[in-house]
């Protein structure tokens, strides 16, 4: 999997780094075919903003989040990327077992 993290007006500093991909692991844990993540955290006057595209096999999920930590930024957009994970691959399984029955009645 691709994994970048940019800044605008803002300089990425290890710490931030490290906590971004320690959040990574909980994502992958869930997926393990994930095709990219891109964060890009910026400042807005006092609020610190983190967005967050996650390529998936067959769509792309997005979050934002503004908060007045940017540690925090982090762990919501994780945390909302996370939810949008679960709920994508419940559809894509409910869509399969959908088809598999109707195969036995119908087959």
């Amino acid at each position: 999997m691709q994994f970048q993290l940019s800044g605008q007006h803002l300089e990425i500093t290890q710490a931030l780094r490290d906590h971004a991909t320690a959040r990574l692991d909980r994502l992958t844990r869930l997926d393990d075919k994930l095709i990219s993540l891109a964060i890009v955290l910026s400042v807005d006057k006092l609020q610190q903003c983190a967005e967050g595209t996650l390529g998936v096999n067959g769509t792309t999920l997005h979050a934002e989040a503004n908060e007045a930590d940017m540690y925090v930024s982090i762990d919501v957009v994780f945390d909302k990327l996370v939810n949008q994970l679960r709920k994508h691959r419940e559809k894509i399984s409910d869509k399969h077992q959908r088809e598999v029955r109707q195969e036995r009645l119908y087959g």
